[in-house]
């Protein structure tokens, strides 16, 4: 006989996948408000979660604890929490100048950690070679194998996609060759995206002071390009998933000199990348209009970094005041428009060229001064240091290993098909 509907199977994973994202927006939860928040009964929640704390996968952490003097008569509510030391993660991201590779738990609470700087000159064989001599070393240092982790999360900057062999076929990312070369080395899960999306999966749930009403961010991320992600319920928006970079093409500056290769005049690309700005300063490098910065680079414009250029505008060089001031306004007015188009909650700046304190309240001020101050106070910098690009990895597999799946490995979604359909 032909079956319709949900089945017992999904119910029963979809039902423990709502409890752990219930205590990971909220934190600790006792029964009695995960069944309220679900509209389950108290007996079902108790079932869920009293098969979960046998795995391992959440525990009891007390009774809650009331801040009035005089406690409610009743039952007393026991919290339960994620065991975030359930299983740990790895994570391998790959963006344009580094290759990070990390170990975590399921909070994102770092373990430890490699890195390999990269140029373009760098080739895929010698990224493809730390990928499998930086797994198996963080395993054996830290006394684990590969039973010990969810899996791997892959996440690749869009501008990394042509060297790591990832091409776009019908609108998707196609990953299949990377994974085809993993599996020889390993049997672990794989989960692959872009590291855009994941970074900004970071930043939603691995961030330790988090608003739990927070359901809505936006994220934007720096390089040779500008990338562009926003959610909604917390979960990206899907159509927007391998164009990322459709933010390069928006125009903030129409009266620009310049016109793009793209044809444009006065586009992101063409006015806010770190190469844009790069090229605006070579012009007027020089020892009277940039001192500090010609000093700083040794009067050869090839050694100019963007930090330099961030000391610079602190020590006040007049030429680099004035292109940085330019950009922050361009900044702001893109701000605003990202901010009034997708309506989130925060926008998340990573990677953002001028992070210091001086120059970050300059465009704290000057997109209150354009958007006005609910705008300005949804502006924030993203706390995942380069050193920690695998969280973007991390973030990838947690999501789809740990939560889309209930808590379940794929051995034991097998194991639960086949005892459910007895």
């Amino acid at each position: 006989m032909e079956q319709h509907g949900i089945s017992k199977l999904d119910l029963k994973r979809r039902n423990r996948m709502q409890v752990l994202k219930i205590l990971k927006q909220r934190g600790p939860t006792s029964r009695i408000d995960i069944a309220s928040a679900l509209e389950l009964t108290r007996a079902a929640v108790t079932i869920i979660t009293n098969e979960m704390i046998d795995q391992g996968i959440i525990s009891e952490i007390g009774e809650y604890k009331h801040i009035s003097e005089k406690a409610p008569r009743g039952r007393k509510k026991i919290l339960i929490d994620i065991n975030h030391h359930y299983k740990f993660a790895l994570g391998m991201t790959v963006e344009e100048e580094l290759v990070s590779i990390g170990l975590s738990t399921l909070s994102g609470d770092v373990l430890d950690k490699r890195n390999l700087k990269i140029t373009d000159a760098t080739d895929r064989k010698t990224i493809y070679n730390f990928f499998i001599k930086s797994m198996n070393d963080v395993l054996s240092d830290n006394c684990l194998d590969q039973s010990s982790l969810l899996g791997i999360g892959f996440a690749i900057y869009p501008t990394m996609f042509q060297k790591m062999d990832v091409t776009i076929e019908h609108g998707q990312a196609d990953f299949s060759q990377l994974e085809h070369f993993m599996s020889s080395y390993t049997s672990l899960p794989m989960v692959f995206d872009n590291s855009v999306k994941g970074t900004a999966m970071a930043n939603i749930d691995f961030l330790k002071d988090r608003d739990p009403s927070s359901i809505n961010i936006a994220f934007l991320q720096y390089g040779r390009s500008l990338n562009f992600v926003f959610t909604n319920l917390n979960e990206p928006i899907r159509s927007y998933d391998n164009r990322t970079d459709f933010v390069n093409k928006m125009i903030i500056n129409p009266t620009s000199e310049r016109i793009c290769d793209c044809g444009r005049r006065g586009c992101v690309e063409n006015e806010l990348t770190t190469t844009a700005i790069k090229r605006r300063i070579v012009r007027v490098f020089s020892k009277d209009q940039t001192p500090f910065l010609y000093q700083a680079a040794k009067g050869l414009p090839e050694n100019i970094t963007m930090e330099m250029v961030l000391t610079a505008y602190s020590k006040r060089d007049p030429a680099v005041v004035k292109i940085v001031d330019s950009f922050l306004l361009m900044m702001a007015v893109l701000i605003n428009n990202l901010y009034f188009s997708t309506n989130p909650q925060k926008i998340v700046l990573h990677k953002f060229p001028f992070s210091n304190e001086v120059s970050y309240e300059k465009l704290k001020e000057t997109v209150m001064r354009i958007g006005g101050e609910r705008v300005a106070n949804a502006v924030s910098l993203s706390f995942v240091e380069d050193k920690h690009h695998f969280l973007s990895g991390c973030a990838l597999a947690i999501r789809e290993l740990f939560y889309n799946c209930g808590g379940y490995s794929t051995d034991a979604t097998e194991n639960l098909h086949h005892d459910l359909s007895k």
